[in-house]
């Protein structure tokens, strides 16, 4: 009985009020917490936010966990190029940008890293995503290139043939994969960042030239 009622939080991370709906019988819920903890059938993420694991049956879905985990946010950055299958490297760090303060969460899941932006260029090439019947949010492979290009530390490439490099060599990116990239998408991220937008005109003008080989 007791484990069909966790089972209705499903695979979405849920605050510890849930667990006092779901085991209305239990006086001392954070005690309730750990034990479930103990017993590997739920993650504790933060402070008062928790998900069902796996050995409970539970489908995770990071990207999800990313979105809930500190909010508002989208995945972006090296994951999202990664969820596209742009970049071959596996990805151990779930990156995501906000409208708040930026943060990290080491968790059992892994590291979720949040990087600030601002609220103009918050949702400018940012798409819904669907996974086992939950919705979370994600940057488009546009949008997950130019948050890489405007938020990774002392990045500042000047020239065309560096960026192209930088692009194969760094990222192992396919530069071909670009031709199918919308560069609307593109336009409205540079016109939208406030800081290297000269490496987001570089990208449109990596496109054009692709596009005419």
């Amino acid at each position: 009985m007791e484990k069909d009622s966790l089972n209705q939080v499903g695979s979405a991370p849920f605050q510890s009020s849930v667990l006092l709906s779901l085991f209305s019988g239990t006086k001392r819920i954070n005690d309730k917490a750990r034990r479930l903890e103990q017993e590997k059938r739920i993650i504790r993420l933060k402070k008062g936010l928790y998900v069902r694991s796996a050995d409970d049956g539970a489908t995770l879905s990071l990207p999800l966990i990313a979105n809930h985990l500190y909010g508002p946010s989208y995945v972006s950055m090296h994951t999202a190029l990664r969820h596209y299958g742009l970049i071959p490297e596996r990805v151990y760090e779930i990156q995501s940008l906000t409208i708040k303060h930026s943060r990290n969460f080491d968790t059992p899941l892994g590291l979720f890293s949040y990087h600030q932006c601002d609220v103009g260029y918050f949702s400018a090439g940012m798409r819904q995503e669907q996974q086992d019947g939950y919705m979370y949010l994600i940057a488009s492979p546009e949008k997950a290139l130019c948050d890489l290009l405007l938020k990774t530390p002392r990045l500042n490439i000047q020239s065309l043939k560096g960026f192209k490099e930088y692009l194969e060599d760094d990222l192992r990116l396919e530069v071909s994969a670009l031709v199918d990239f919308d560069t609307n998408i593109l336009e409205e991220c540079r016109m939208l960042a406030k800081t290297k937008s000269k490496m987001i005109d570089q990208l449109i003008t990596l496109i054009a030239n692709e596009r005419c080989v």
